[in-house]
């Protein structure tokens, strides 16, 4: 039986990095609705299956400002947390 390796855990910056870059994309026209859900899908599914290197609390804290300053809509955070366990 072969054991999977295992993946390095994404870090919160890169992660916060990340939602700005595809929310600014978005916003500038650089992306499109359907260019950005994908890149959205792809992400939280890389975050599931590598993890986040930091603690829940950490990352809840660290995503409660892009659903108010416009960088995630909150249908878009609520999706992120809930798919990722966190709500």
């Amino acid at each position: 039986m072969s054991e999977t390796p295992q993946l390095t855990p994404i870090t919160l910056a890169r992660l916060l990095e990340e939602l700005h870059s595809i929310s600014d994309m978005r916003a500038s026209g650089e992306m499109n609705a359907d260019q950005f859900e994908a890149r959205f899908a792809r992400m939280i599914g890389e975050l599931r299956e590598r993890r986040i290197d930091a603690s829940r609390a950490d990352i809840l804290q660290a995503l409660a400002p892009l659903a108010t300053d416009g960088t995630l809509r909150p249908e878009e955070h609520y999706r992120l947390t809930k798919k990722l366990g966190l709500v």
